[in-house]
């Protein structure tokens, strides 16, 4: 049976405005325990995502999080599907463009989030169920 990517995606999702500065974005990375967002440029277009490393990224280099924004430093172009995607289509690409972070959307808007720890958590419960 082919599975999708709503089988496995996060629906709770974060955006981030791409105007957002690095220290607010940190502060809600924080506090919702998450380490990426896609960021947005306006309602439902989605520019990039912004992870943990981005922001580490920036501090390592003496960078001021209350002045610095997202679009300077989120990896642009994320790799955005739709949620009936084949599940296992998607780890493929994941695997050949080096990508942890999918964004899944529908009509413009996202909704849903997928990265590598879903699928590791996957594999981690299919472990737990099989006999050994």
């Amino acid at each position: 049976m082919k599975r999708t990517v709503s089988s496995l995606m996060s629906r709770d999702v974060c955006t981030i405005g791409m105007d957002e500065s690095l220290a607010a974005i940190e502060q809600r990375l924080g506090e919702r325990r998450l380490s990426w967002a896609p960021v947005l440029e306006g309602p439902g277009t989605v520019i990039g995502v912004i992870s943990v490393a981005d922001l580490l990224r920036l501090r390592t280099q003496g960078g001021d999080a209350q002045a610095a924004r997202a679009w300077q430093v989120c990896s642009y172009k994320p790799l955005t599907v739709q949620a009936d995607a084949d599940l296992a289509e998607v780890a493929r690409e994941m695997v050949e463009r080096h990508v942890h972070h999918v964004v899944v959307a529908d009509r413009g808007a996202v909704v849903g989030v997928l990265s590598s720890l879903d699928f590791v958590r996957e594999f981690a419960q299919l472990l737990k169920e099989t006999p050994a």
